[in-house]
């Protein structure tokens, strides 16, 4: 999973309550996590012991269905 504050839909909005600058320090960035990584990550913060990611990508739609 690539974490890329900079794309990231609510970014200044939930960055307070998010785990990225937890782990990085107020400047947020670019961070990989493998699977393990993301699960553990999801585990502590269902524990309450680190905030929860927050990440939201931007999605650009490039064509829309119609029925």
């Amino acid at each position: 999973m690539l974490i890329d504050c900079e794309t990231c839909h609510v970014r200044e909005v939930a960055c307070g309550d998010c785990v990225i600058p937890v782990l990085l320090g107020n400047s947020g960035g670019l961070v990989e996590f493998d699977e393990a990584e993301h699960v553990a990550v999801a585990v502590l913060a269902q524990q309450g012991l680190i905030p929860p990611l927050r990440l939201v990508p931007e999605t650009t739609v490039t064509h829309r269905n119609i029925a």
